[in-house]
């Protein structure tokens, strides 16, 4: 087995995904996963802190993303609005080009109580990065941390549409109807 093959990587990402979703993401041992892969125990561990992680891996590059493009946005841009927008471009630059695969891996996650529970630890520290990035915007408290919350809502909403078979659309397309049925039903009662 080759111990730093190019694509490493990609391979091992592909074969975890691929084995969470044939017997599921307790079911499967690293040593597994790096059979699959064609690799060893070793590059697995290289290449990611452990098999949660698998699931998981990007998120600290595309947060700190989000954060500069919420840095970017006009200074007429309400913090909510500046959100979404820095996690609309995150979902054409970085999220796009993964939706081949992401339609398994949201199987993947819905299927472990494991990778849920960690997709809320996640989610919690994207809403803390968001809110960060609206502070160094100007944006005070509470609003800061109401609006990282809701664009943080409103990103995984629409990723758990996009995600779904047969879905077109793009995950940016997504989430600006998501904000703006949001935005409808909170300000406009039923009448």
């Amino acid at each position: 087995m080759a111990r730093w093959e190019p694509g490493a990587y990609e391979r091992l990402r592909a074969a975890a995904l691929t084995l969470f979703d044939e017997q599921g993401f307790e079911g499967t041992t690293v040593a597994q996963i790096a059979e699959r892969a064609g690799l060893n125990r070793r590059t697995f561990f290289h290449h990611f802190a452990d098999k949660r992680e698998v699931v998981f891996a990007g998120q600290e590059e595309s947060e700190a993303f989000i954060a500069a493009e919420i840095a970017a946005q006009p200074a007429m841009v309400d913090p909510l609005h500046a959100a979404v927008a820095a996690l609309q471009r995150a979902a054409v630059t970085m999220y796009e080009k993964y939706r081949g695969g992401a339609e398994l891996l949201g199987r993947v996650i819905a299927a472990s109580p494991e990778l849920q529970e960690r997709e809320l630890v996640k989610r919690a520290a994207l809403a803390a990065r968001i809110a960060a990035a609206l502070r160094e915007r100007g944006t005070g408290e509470p609003a800061a941390v109401v609006a990282a919350w809701t664009a943080a809502a409103v990103f995984f909403a629409a990723r758990n549409r996009w995600n779904q078979a047969g879905n077109e659309r793009t995950l940016a397309e997504l989430m600006g109807e998501t904000l703006e049925l949001f935005l409808d039903a909170t300000l406009h009662r039923a009448e």
